[in-house]
């Protein structure tokens, strides 16, 4: 993706079912559960790299002794920071007490982070920047074993504020907006209610169906409770991705199939889904149940995921993909009158890759039966020469963008920080027929078009097409998301700079004002969340118009190129991505009430020259 987002969170869960002396014999570690936490959460550090967190309960310990511990990095490198220390801690156990790493029991009483329950979380942050206070997982702290509970999860909350005021409490400082703050406060109210109440062991299916069933957002959480029964659960509507694997060794469960299979060395129908609704509760014993906790609603699993988010070695994300770059072919094709001969294809760097190889796929096929259609049509009037030159076409691909290293600057002038900024990305030369080739190149989405104004089409125009075509394996952005992209300002996506453009320039800018005027009328009402108001801007216009419109926006001046845009329909979409319908940055239809509060709220926040976020 040009435009680098924040997005979404990626969650490590692992119970261990046996004693850690069965672990020291079978696996040759004591650590084997630390060691499968560590490679879960890296395979999953794409998902987050602004921060990450560690939790552990350890069972059956001694009255007195600390049995749930916590580690929080916001550094660079998060992961290994927080395991580096976890490391240090047993250096020094195995220097200066070796005899102690012979006795797994007594180990498990030095080492803090040697517990039975283990949950990681890697963070990008929406909330905070890169505070170190707000990085998962949470921690509430209690005498009573049962009221401890440390939480973790890939989400985002709508409902903050009203959850706050149910649970009584109004955090100050840091914690004040926080979605997680606000779950635990909830969570905690009906453990507390549960604990105060119970007879033989906590009820946890009732308290999630009674403190889950007051979250308005999408949601994939796990805690840990001090009783030593934990829990991970998936949002009604499965709007953010769960997995789990279970065998007679462990309970896992993660945000990416892929990583589970990687860490665990599992085949794909050994990976479950989580269905929406569900969760996988295990209890002190080690036994676990997969039980329905809220209503399943209409599947909206995020298509993001699919498009950009998750990683691309899982086998079905990876086959998805292709066929979202060749749904996009037949356009491409009919955008360059089918001069595959003068066209040059490519992708940005580095997460569009297999989408380009899909829609190369696509247009190797078309080359393929016009090649037939030739041949065919000659009979016998051919030779060994012609028929070689036919038979060799090929569809032109070449790597154009090159992404460099991260660029840094010392200049603090607006003139000369983008002058850097241009240098992100560097171009191939001599693989252009200047003022001959067009040149098509796919990248996964376009969000604001920043980067490709700032930076890539002035770095592709020095080649010398005499077209550039942008092309978007994703849909255009219209609308802020919610449930765990942090998409939350309207003046952030191009294609809605572009309706406000067209309405400008076609007299249109009253609908506007009404769009604003009702947002207020819904907002005095209290019904803020009624409907999607900022639908209305978008109506005016096709696609094909906003989609010209976006063409001018990214193009910077001085361009000898002509610059066009080629987005991915809905319908396209929804056929590569069957499973994940999830679409509402697309096409405004949010699974939740909360949705539309956040995108009108938006609205009315850009109508006001505010850089608040929606929600």
């Amino acid at each position: 993706m040009s435009d680098a987002i924040k997005h979404e969170c990626g969650l490590a869960y692992i119970r261990l079912r046996r004693p850690f002396s069965y672990y020291q014999q079978q696996y040759g570690t004591v650590f084997y559960g630390l060691n499968k936490l560590y490679l879960l959460m890296e395979k999953q550090h794409n998902r987050g790299q602004d921060g990450a967190g560690l939790a552990t309960v350890k069972l059956n310990t001694e009255p007195g002794v600390p049995f749930m511990h916590r580690i929080r990095s916001s550094q660079p490198q998060p992961i290994a920071e927080i395991f580096s220390k976890v490391r240090e801690e047993i250096a020094e156990i195995e220097k200066y007490q070796p005899e102690i790493t012979k006795y797994p029991g007594l180990l498990k009483g030095h080492v803090r982070f040697l517990g039975e329950l283990l949950l990681g979380h890697l963070r990008y942050a929406t909330q905070g920047r890169n505070n170190v206070e707000l990085c998962h997982p949470f921690v509430r702290h209690h005498i009573v074993p049962a009221r401890n509970l440390a939480l973790a999860g890939n989400f985002n909350l709508v409902n903050v504020q009203e959850l706050f005021k149910f649970a009584e409490k109004f955090p100050e400082g840091a914690h004040r907006n926080s979605d997680l703050a606000a779950m635990l406060e909830v969570i905690a109210h009906f453990l507390n209610k549960e604990d105060e109440t119970r007879q033989n062991g906590l009820d946890v299916k009732n308290i999630l169906k009674q403190a889950f069933s007051m979250f308005d957002g999408g949601f994939h959480v796990s805690g840990l409770i001090g009783t030593g029964d934990s829990f991970v659960i998936r949002d009604a509507h499965g709007i953010r991705p769960s997995y789990y694997y279970i065998n007679d060794d462990v309970i896992v469960a993660a945000s990416e199939r892929a990583a589970i299979r990687t860490a665990f060395n599992v085949g794909e129908n050994e990976v479950h889904e989580l269905m929406p609704g569900h969760a996988l509760i295990v209890n002190p014993e080690g036994e676990y149940e997969i039980t329905r906790i809220l209503e399943p609603r209409e599947r909206r699993a995020c298509s993001f995921e699919r498009i950009y988010f998750s990683r691309g070695n899982d086998e079905k994300i990876y086959k998805e993909r292709l066929q979202l770059g060749y749904n996009l072919a037949e356009k491409v094709l009919g955008d360059i009158d089918n001069d595959l001969k003068n066209t040059i294809f490519s992708f940005i760097p580095n997460t569009a890759e297999v989408a380009f190889y899909g829609m190369i796929k696509g247009l190797e096929d078309y080359l393929n039966k016009i090649k037939i259609e030739r041949i065919l049509s000659w009979g016998k009037d051919y030779d060994p020469e012609k028929l070689t030159e036919m038979v060799n076409r090929r569809v032109r691909i070449d790597k154009i963008a090159i992404k460099d290293v991260k660029m840094r600057t010392f200049i603090s002038e607006d003139s000369g920080r983008n002058e850097m900024v241009q240098h992100v990305y560097d171009i191939t030369y001599g693989t252009v027929k200047p003022g001959i080739d067009t040149l098509v190149v796919i990248d996964d989405s376009i969000v604001r078009g920043t980067t490709l104004r700032e930076s890539i089409i002035k770095m592709l125009d020095r080649l010398g097409p005499k077209r550039i075509i942008v092309v978007s394996s994703a849909p255009q952005i219209r609308y802020p998301d919610c449930y765990g992209i942090d998409m939350s300002k309207m003046g952030d996506f191009v294609a809605f700079a572009a309706a406000i453009e067209l309405l400008k320039e076609n007299d249109k800018e009253h609908i506007l004002q009404e769009a604003y005027g009702l947002c207020k009328e819904l907002e005095r009402t209290n019904t803020l969340h009624a409907q999607n108001v900022v639908r209305n801007i978008y109506k005016p216009f096709t696609t094909e118009q906003i989609s010209a419109k976006i063409a001018q926006i990214i193009t910077p001046k001085d361009i000898n190129a002509q610059v066009d845009v080629v987005y991915q329909s809905i319908e396209s979409l929804h056929q590569a991505c069957p499973s994940n319908l999830g679409d509402w940055y697309f096409t405004g239809n949010y699974p939740t009430p909360g949705g539309n509060r956040v995108v009108n709220k938006a609205f009315m926040n850009f109508m006001e020259g505010s850089n608040e976020r929606g929600y």
